[in-house]
This record gives C-alpha cells, structure tokens and sequence, in this order.
C-alpha cells in the first residue's frame, strides 16, 4: 500500500474517532473467537478428524461376549435330559483381522487426506470470513463519513436558502433563485436519508458478522506489502490458496477410496479365538457309568483357528462401487480445476479493484481540492454578481461528490487489498498478529482421538462458543429453550 493511501485512509476516520476507539484488530478478534461460521467450521473439521479413528478400526481386533440364562420347560423323546435347568451359557471370542484386501490402509489414507482437506477448508473459511469482517468495518466508516458529509450539505444548503431569501426580500434576487436553492435542500435532505438507511444497513452487518454494535472506529493499519505485479499474485496464490489445497486433497482422498473399494474383490483372513463356559445351576445332571459319578455341572470349551473368505460372485455390486468411486474421483479432479480458475480470476480481479481504487484515490484527492477552489471562486463571483445561484449550487454539489467519492475509493482499496491477501492464503489469524490469546489448533483434536483404542472415551454435548447479537428489547418470551440451554449448558 502506498504512502499516500495510507495517509488517506488515516484521514477518513480520524477526524471523529476518539483515542479509545475500536481497531480493526480488535474486530478481527472478537470475530475469530465468537462468529458461529468459524465456530462450526471447527467442529466439522473435529468430526472429519474422527473419520481418522474409524477407519482404523476397521483394522484392530474385536472382542464379543455373550450370556444367557435358560430353563427347559418341556422335553419328551431323544431330546429327554436329567436336568430341566436352568442352564447358564456364556462365551467370548475373539476376532482379529489379518489382510482385508487392503481396504483398511486405503480408508485411513483417505481419512488423513479428508482430514488435511478440512484444515484447509477451514483456513478458508477463517480468510472468507476476515474479509468480511474488513468490509463491514471499513463499511462503517465509510458510511458515518458519508452521513457526516450530507449533513454538512444539508446545513451549507439551508443557510444558503436563507442567505438567497432574504437577497430576495430585498430585490437583490428572483424567486427562480430561491426555488432552486429549496430544491437543491430538499434534494441533500434525502441523499442524507438514504445516507442514514445505508449506515443502519452497515451497522447491522457489523452486528452479524463480528458479533456486537460497532462503537468508535479508529483507522485501519496498513496493509502488509502487497506483489508488484497480477502475475505475481497469482503465482503465490496457486501455491498457498486454501480453497485450491482442499481441493487437491479431496481428489487425493477420492483416489484411496477407489483402491479400497477394489479390495472388496479380494480374499479376507481373519485369526479367531473362543472360550465357553456352560453350568447347569439347578437340578440333576445324571450319573456317568464310566466315571462311576455324578456327570459335571458345569464345562468349558476353547479353541482358535483362521477364517478365511473368497467372494466368487456378488451380484456385480465391487464393479459398480468401483465405477461409482472412480466417478467421484473424476469429479473431484475436476473440481481442481474450477477451483484454479476461480483463483486466479479472483485474484486477478481483486488485483485489478486494489489498483483502480488506489488511482481512484490520488484522482480524487485532486478532485476534492480542484472544488473546494471552484467553489470558493463560485461563490465570490455569486457575491459581484458574475455568477448565478444555481453556479454556486452545483459547485456544492460537485464537491461533495467528491469527497464521497474519495471516502469510497478509501474503503474499496482496503477492503480488495485484504481481498486480495485472502485469496493468496495470507489472511488467517496467524498472519494478522490478533490480540486474541492462544489461536485454535485444528491438531490438538487430532492427536486426542486419532489413534484412540477406548470405546467408551465418549465426549459430552460441546458448548456454544459464539455469542448472541441479540438485544435485551429483540428477545423473545420466553427466549428459544434451544439456544439459551446451549448456551448455559456446556456438557450434559
């Protein structure tokens, strides 16, 4: 960013922001820390990393148990036993998967690859939602300037109608000068209405996006160095653009599922161990002649071996899983592709809108000086009666103009310059030095539950981190049990 921009944007809020107003830093880190977007996004990605633990257990061994409490009620024929029961029977095995076609290492890759896409759609978001939070910042301003300038208009212009009434009183001017002077009052006292509906609309989004009522607004710092050239720009942002990078790993996660859907043609083997336990807790068990005693009331039985299972024909469905993943890994890698177009016309254009809004500036500048000269002239010439009323008039008018023009360029430049920044992937919280504390780490969840062996390692229901922009007057009675439970309610 240039000197003089800078200077400029410096300029557009100063003049009514007091020491202790709001920054644009301090925005950015209420919205990184309490925006539900961010804040759902994160959870998506906890869930995506838990996507890690179920694929590799589809590769560890599982233990079943089994009991079960019987009495015979009846029995007549062959099936005549001493004892009636009841009969406690239970039993424990044993699986342990050895080769399953190699669909379990693939899953994980997949899984990996899913989980490496998501922090980077998560990045994405983080950029996304930033550049959204400049703009309604910069919004602000921008608007609160606009209104300040209107408002001096409509007070210019209603001590002009009273000057020309009362030069008309005295003959000095026509009735044709006073009714443009009114009309051109009227005219500015709804250009600051529409002004005013414009900043409401600001401040609402404000509201939205960084979660409170946007109080004073001190300028915006400079933005860091930005490339020289577009080419350059898209250079870095075909390296480092985060939507491009899910992208890429979601086709590389694309391509492990079909190698695992292939291993459903493949042979399984499995190793399996068993161990039963029977005892017949009541009645009489008989006697056993070879032993000359009573038969056991209770017996035990293990064993172990290998299973192995060939599939020689199901009906067709690998094929047209195969077929199905094989199609999904197409589309994935055409998304690549409309991923990299939109990229480099994004950056492209951000580009281009950071420049003509910097010339914009520095025309502008020039322009607000070149008026307020005119006007000045226009109104002495008004005075020695070389110019009419409706030249003075229109010399408000123009200068006005640009001065609105000016503070819009101010806000568009900032706000495509930090476009910009986003979509080379140098816009996260981690590039803005946020007085936020200890930023998220999207690898703290998945060291916890990756490689996880406990089944009962549950988690409890996860509070709501993002804040309500609800007003004390807006909220309803009663207030949504929903949300206000969430809220109040981390773990149930």
């Amino acid at each position: 960013m240039s000197t003089r921009m800078t200077m400029a944007l410096a300029l557009l809020a100063a003049a009514a922001t007091p020491a202790s107003a709001d920054t644009l830093q301090e925005a950015l880190a209420k919205t990184y820390a309490t925006n539900p977007t961010l804040n759902a996004q994160r959870e998506a990605l906890q869930a995506t990393d838990a996507g890690v633990a179920i694929a590799r257990a589809g590769g560890r061994p599982t233990v079943t148990g089994s009991a079960s409490l019987t009495r015979t009620l009846s029995q007549t024929g062959s099936l005549t036993r001493q004892s009636l029961g009841p009969f406690f029977n239970s039993s424990v095995d044993l699986n342990l998967p050895l080769f399953q076609g190699g669909t379990v290492r693939n899953d994980i890759k997949a899984a990996k690859e899913r989980v490496r896409a998501g922090r980077a759609t998560l990045r994405a978001v983080e950029g996304d939602l930033f550049v959204e939070a400049v703009a309604a910042y910069m919004d602000v301003i921008r608007d609160r300037a606009t209104v300040e300038l209107n408002r001096n208009q409509v007070e210019v212009l209603s001590t002009n109608l009273q000057a020309t009434s009362d030069r008309f009183e005295i003959g000095d001017l026509t009735r044709t000068d006073v009714a443009q002077s009114e009309a051109r009052l009227q005219l500015a006292q709804s250009s600051l209405l529409a002004a005013q509906s414009r900043l409401a609309a600001s401040v609402e989004n404000y509201r939205r996006v960084i979660g409170d009522m946007p109080d004073d607004l001190a300028p915006p710092p400079p933005l860091p160095p930005l490339p020289d050239s577009a080419d350059e720009a898209v250079r870095i942002a075909l390296v480092d653009n985060p939507d491009l990078l899910a992208a890429t790993r979601q086709a590389e996660a694309a391509g492990y599922d079909v190698r695992s859907t292939r291993g459903s043609r493949w042979p399984t083997l499995s190793a399996f161990a068993s161990g039963q336990y029977l005892n017949t807790l009541a009645g009489d068990v008989g006697f056993n002649p070879f032993t000359q005693a009573s038969n056991p009331r209770s017996a035990t039985a293990t064993s172990a071996g290998l299973s192995a299972r060939v599939p020689f024909y199901q009906g067709g469905l690998p094929s047209a899983r195969v077929r199905r993943a094989r199609a999904l890994e197409g589309q994935a890698l055409e998304q690549i592709i409309a991923t990299e177009r939109f990229v480099v016309a994004e950056t492209r254009s951000a580009f281009a809108a950071y420049e003509a809004a910097v010339q914009a500036i520095e025309a502008n500048e020039v322009a607000v000086q070149a008026n307020a000269l005119a006007l000045e002239g226009a109104r002495l010439e008004n005075s020695i009666g070389s110019r009419s009323i409706l030249d003075v008039l229109n010399a408000e008018q123009e200068f006005l103009n640009s001065r609105v023009a000016l503070v819009t360029a101010q806000r568009d430049a900032y706000v495509a310059g930090f476009r910009l920044l986003n979509v080379m992937g140098q816009a996260e919280a981690a590039d803005l030095n946020l007085d936020a504390g200890a930023l998220y780490d999207p690898l703290g969840n998945y060291r916890r539950i990756a490689n996880d062996w406990n089944d009962w390692a549950g988690e409890g229901r996860h509070p709501i981190d993002s804040t309500r922009t609800v007003q004390p007057q807006e909220e309803p009675v009663p207030p949504p049990p929903a949300i206000t439970q969430g809220v109040t309610q981390g773990d149930q």
